[in-house]
Parts: structure tokens; C-alpha cells; sequence
């Protein structure tokens, strides 16, 4: 038998026979090495334990105390669920399972009926009675023959069509734990009770492969850790994130809300029309500074021009479609590029006028499937701080800078600190030429490099038409959500058949770059929202100062620093209510106002007010009017994200 060279994370190498699995890897290391492991990573790639090596490789053995034994973890806890089911219901038949990066695994079921809170909490104490039996998890290959046999005597109908959804070429691998065996690529725990600690959390309905003409079979929420430590501090941030969801606070605070009238498009109310257009304005503010220039373009197109771009082909299930007259089809736009293709085509340009950057904040629609429309984070309506620059090819690398230096200066004013930032690469289906994608890939990887971010990649998770850099920040769950792109265009200027007269009079193909610093509007102020909890940066706040008079006396005076500071541009709410000063104050910082002023008969007489600021120990001492009034000016003018007492 041949020898596979296997290089370990300390540098040295050690020869194993080929075929040879990491456990067998991890007990030529130690044995109390070989006990501890819960996965492996093969050349970078999480893998199970009992995967047969076939090559030589870079191995490093994963235990609990690594971020990534958390996903190994739960999905090990979905098996001992779906287990406990079974155990529990032994005609339920089980569908799949699924873990995402919010800490959370589920499994769905068909059931005679819906499962009720008993029933979760007697298929928490089976998992507990599986945990304590220490099984081994053991993974065979089968031919998918053998596969289809198998379930098909278990009666597990759900799991013989799914066996269709596995490529010809992927082998059938089934995990086993004590009697129970499930379809599965892994990687699992190499016993039950690795599994330290586990909470369900809620079933709901769901329909068999997401079709409503489908059965509707029942899913289990749950999430597991290692320890009760870890359980413990994740239920602690559930409540955090509960506090801060984006729809409770939006609600409170009067900015925005859903209704079922307009399933997946959100109302602004005014409060949430100053937040909204305070972020608009914010970005047009820096258009001059980027060279950026406005258009707008149509909401309705005719369906040509989503067939030239590839969006009709590919993404057509995804977009409204209308008929017009004489069988017209037409479709409202999900995206801006085409359009400032379209655009870009109709002109005449010479090398002299790039690049051209057109910006564009018109509403978009997609047709999102109603079971996954989530408040501001998953909507069919939306607008897209959407830019798309046309350029020299050597003028790229400066604008993949430029790109960085613009998102740097926004994440300033917002008060967002270092995003992570990764590159996504070809997937499956793809437009353009393979050397153009991995020239472009290459491209953006230095861009991330010299901007001084780690690089990572997130391989075959880029849009059809070209390469994208991804910004991602974390939530309050630590959940990761994108929010600043660019991606380098291969396929839509070839497409579109676009042209500039290059400096040997020669026409030449510009290069494209789709480029959004915010993403999403909408998801941004519903991630925004919940990072902040509704706590905006002065500049921005919907309220930036609510005007406390202490009795009535004082309302007239009152009124003129409300004209002073609305003068100045400043957003002012004058409480003019019956209610003690106390009283006001409370109502004021839940309502998450960043400045209260309080005025009274010494105020009035020495023509000052005393600042009361939300974050701050307490009333802090008077101040002329003038002087705060040019302060406050300047917060706003400078876009501070600075607490004002700070």
C-alpha cells in the first residue's frame, strides 16, 4: 500500500498508508489528542474524522476548544434529535437537517401533527438518554442502490427522493449512531456525549422543499455547544438580540414596520424617513469627493434587456414580470446594472472621459418566497446605495482602492469598526471566460491585501457574472451579514457589447465594477438598528435633542432655542406636557434621544441651557446657547459618531 505525506500544524510530517483516516492521523500524534477530536481540516477544509486521506495533505485535527467544532457540534446534535423523534414518534419520517451560522441547527419531519411544547421537552430528555448511552458515530459508503433499498425498509419515502438531490458522481455516505442511520455528507463527533450541551428552542410548520403544494411537515429549532458555559452565554445574547430586533425597536420608536397588505415591503414611517434619507444623503454627500455621478433609470423594462444581461435566464423565478400590450412581457427591475449598461451604450466615449461612475437610488424588487420575508432584513422592495463604474482595464487596481478608502470613511461616521473581508469566486454556473474570472479573483485579492484586511475566500459563492469583494459585519449574534461589495464584471460588458475609443483610436471593452458601500438600504438599517439598538449617532438620530422646559413658565423661552437650534439644522422635539421633569427625562432616553436640554428660571435669566446628555453620569453644567447651538452645528456639519460628553 502506497504512503500518503501528511504535514502537521508544528511543521513535521509523518507517513501514513493511504486510506488512512484523520482519527487514525490524530492517534499517531496522541492518544489524548486522538479522545479529544471532534473533526479534521484537510488542506483548510473542515472534514469528518473517519474521511479516508487519498492524497498527501496539511492536516490539523479539530477539538472543542476550536470556533469551528461549534458547527460539527450541532450538526452531531441534529442526528440525536432526529434520533429522539424517531424514538419518541416511530412513524415520523425524517426529511433533512441543517446548521447556519447563527448558532442554530433544525431538522424537519413528517408527522401526524404538529409537535406541541411537551413534545419538545420529551425530546429533550431522550437526547439526554442518548447522550448518556456515549454512542460512536460510524459513517459508511453505500452504492446509491443500496441507499434506495435501505430507507425504502425503513420507510423513510422522504429519504429515497432526496437521494435524487445527490450529484451521480458524489458517493452516498450514512451516518450511524446506536439504531439510528441518516443520509449525511458529515462531519460528525466521534461520540454522542461530545455533545455538552443542547437547547430546543421552537417547531413550525414547513413546507417539503419550500413548494406550498407540498405536505407540510414540522421543523425543530435547537442549538447545541459543548459545554453549559457556552449554552448558557448564547441563550444571554438570544434575549440581547431580542431586546434590539430591528421590528421591536422600529415599532417602539416609530421609524418603520411590515404589514401583510404589502407582504415584503416596509412602511417608513417620518421618523424612519429621516433615518432613511439621512444615510441617502450621507452617501451623496461623497459623490463629488469619488468622482460619482447620479442617474436614474427605469423601474419597468422589457425583458430584452434582462436576457442580454443573463438575469432573465438565471435569476427570472427571482424577478415581477407584466405583460403589456401585444403580449409585451415586461419586467420590474431587480438590480441597476443593466440599465447603466444600456445607458453606458447609447454615448460616445474616448478613454478621456474614464472612468465613468454612475451612482443610483431608485427602488428594486425582487420576488422573494413569503416564507422567507424577515422584517427590514429579507424584503421584496428595497433600494441599493448601487453604483456601477466603467473604466480603462489599468484603471481598475485604483478604483479597487478608491472603493476601500470610500467604505473606510463611511464606517467612521457610522461608528463600525474593521469589517471581515473575503473574495468570492466562480461558481458553477458562470458567465465569461475562466482566465478572465481568475485573472479578476486575483485582482481583488491584492486589493483586499494592500488595503491591509486578511483575505479569506468564500469559494464558488459569487454572483454568474464576475468575482465580488464582500464586506461582513456581525450582529449581535455574531451572525455575519455582507453589506459593502464590488465585484469585477466579466461577462455584461461583453454582453452588452460595450465600447470606448482607447488611445490608439481603436475601439476597446471597458472594464465594469458593481460597487454598493451599504448594500441593501434595508437591511442595512435593519442590521444597523440592531447593532445600535436604535441608539443613532447624533448626526443621524431621528430626535437629536429633546427641549425640557421644568414648569410653564418657561415655555416661552423654551420656544426660542427651539428656533435657535432648528435654525442650525437641528432636529428638535419640544415637551411641552404637564409632567415632572423625571418623568420627561425617562421618556426621552427611551425614545433613545441623544440630548435632552433642560431649561428653567436660571437658564432663562442667564440665557443658557443645561444639557442632559443619554449616555452620560447625569445633568451636567449650563451653557450658553450660542456656544452649544455652533457645537451641536459642527456634530452634525462633521458627522461626528463621538458621544458628546466624550
Amino acid at each position: 500500500m502506497s504512503e500518503l505525506q501528511i504535514r502537521l500544524p508544528d511543521g513535521k510530517t509523518l507517513a501514513v498508508p493511504a486510506g488512512s483516516t484523520v482519527l487514525e492521523v490524530a492517534g499517531r500524534i496522541g492518544k489524548g489528542l486522538a479522545r479529544a477530536a471532534v473533526a479534521g481540516r484537510v488542506d483548510g477544509r473542515l472534514v469528518d474524522l473517519r474521511a479516508p486521506l487519498l492524497a498527501d495533505a496539511a492536516i490539523e485535527i479539530v477539538t472543542s476548544k476550536d470556533p469551528q467544532a461549534a458547527e460539527v457540534i450541532r450538526h452531531s446534535a441534529e442526528h440525536v434529535m432526529a434520533d429522539a423523534v424517531k424514538r419518541l414518534f416511530p412513524n415520523a419520517q425524517v426529511d433533512v437537517g441543517r446548521t447556519d451560522h447563527s448558532e442554530k441547527f433544525q431538522y424537519d419531519f413528517l408527522v401526524e401533527r404538529p409537535f406541541s411544547p411537551e413534545d419538545l421537552e420529551n425530546i429533550e430528555k431522550e437526547m439526554w438518554k442518548i447522550l448518556a448511552e456515549k454512542s460512536e458515530f460510524v459513517r459508511e459508503v453505500m452504492s446509491r442502490d443500496e441507499a434506495r433499498d435501505f430507507f425504502a425498509a425503513r420507510g423513510e419515502e422522504l429519504k429515497v427522493s432526496r437521494l435524487a438531490d445527490i450529484p451521480e458522481a458524489e458517493p452516498i455516505t450514512i451516518f450511524r449512531h446506536g439504531e439510528f442511520a441518516d443520509l449525511c455528507r458529515g462531519p460528525h463527533v466521534q461520540r454522542a456525549d461530545q455533545i455538552g450541551a443542547f437547547n430546543l428552542i421552537e417547531s413550525a410548520g414547513a413546507y417539503w422543499r419550500g413548494d406550498e403544494s407540498n405536505p407540510m411537515l414540522q421543523r425543530i429549532y435547537g442549538t447545541a455547544f459543548a459545554t453549559e458555559k457556552e449554552l448558557q452565554a448564547h441563550l444571554a445574547r438570544l434575549e440581547e438580540a431580542k431586546l434590539r430586533d430591528h421590528r421591536r425597536v422600529g415599532a417602539a420608536l416609530d421609524l418603520f414596520f411590515t404589514d401583510p397588505i404589502a407582504p415584503g415591503s416596509p412602511f417608513y414611517l417620518p421618523k424612519g424617513m429621516i433615518l432613511y434619507n439621512g444615510l441617502v444623503d450621507f452617501m451623496r454627500s461623497l459623490y463629488p469627493k469619488y468622482g460619482l455621478t447620479e442617474v436614474m433609470t427605469p423601474q419597468l423594462f422589457r425583458t430584452e434587456i434582462f436576457k442580454t444581461s443573463g438575469h432573465y435566464q438565471l435569476f427570472r423565478d427571482d424577478m415581477f414580470m407584466l405583460e403589456g400590450d401585444e403580449d409585451e412581457e415586461l419586467g420590474i427591475k431587480p438590480m441597476n446594472c443593466p440599465g447603466h449598461c444600456h445607458l453606458f451604450a447609447t454615448q460616445k466615449h474616448s478613454y478621456r472621459d474614464l472612468p465613468i461612475r454612475f451612482a443610483e437610488f431608485s427602488r428594486l424588487h425582487r420576488n422573494e418566497r413569503s416564507g422567507t420575508l424577515t422584517g427590514l432584513s429579507r424584503v421584496r422592495s428595497m433600494a441599493q446605495d448601487d453604483a456601477h463604474i466603467f473604466c480603462e482595464p489599468e484603471q481598475v487596481s485604483g478604483e479597487l482602492d478608491s472603493f476601500f478608502e470610500l467604505t473606510r470613511e463611511v464606517y467612521r461616521a457610522l461608528g463600525l469598526g474593521d469589517p471581515e473581508v473575503a473574495v468570492s469566486t466562480r461558481p458553477a454556473e458562470f458567465s465569461g471566460e475562466p482566465t478572465d474570472w481568475d485573472f479578476a479573483e486575483r485582482r481583488l485579492i491584492e486589493a483586499v491585501e494592500r488595503a491591509g484586511y486578511p483575505c479569506k475566500t468564500k469559494p464558488g459563492e459569487a454572483a454568474f457574472y464576475g468575482p465580488k469583494i464582500e464586506c461582513d459585519f456581525r450582529d449581535v449574534m455574531g451572525r455575519a451579514w455582507t453589506l459593502s461589495t464590488l465585484q469585477v464584471d466579466v461577462s455584461m460588458p461583453a454582453r452588452f457589447g460595450l465600447r470606448y475609443v482607447g488611445r490608439d483610436d481603436k475601439l476597446h471593452q471597458p472594464a465594469m465594477l458593481h460597487r454598493a458601500v451599504l448594500g441593501s438600504l434595508e437591511r442595512f438599517i435593519a442590521l444597523y438598528t440592531e447593532m445600535t439598538g436604535g441608539d443613532f449617532p447624533f448626526w443621524l438620530a431621528p430626535v437629536q435633542v429633546a427641549l425640557l422646559p421644568i414648569t410653564d413658565r418657561q415655555l416661552a423661552y423654551a420656544g426660542r432655542v427651539q428656533a435657535a437650534l432648528e435654525g442650525a439644522g437641528i432636529r428638535v422635539f419640544l415637551d411641552t406636557r404637564n409632567e415632572k421633569l423625571g418623568y420627561k427625562i425617562r421618556e426621552a432616553e427611551i425614545l433613545k434621544v441623544p440630548l435632552m436640554l433642560v431649561v428653567g428660571d436660571q437658564e432663562e435669566a442667564d440665557g443658557t441651557v443645561t444639557p442632559r446628555h443619554r449616555h452620560g453620569s447625569g445633568q451636567s453644567r449650563a451653557i450658553a446657547l450660542d456656544a452649544l447651538v455652533s457645537e451641536l452645528a459642527a456634530d452634525v456639519r462633521e458627522r461626528r459618531v463621538s458621544r458628546l460628553e466624550d
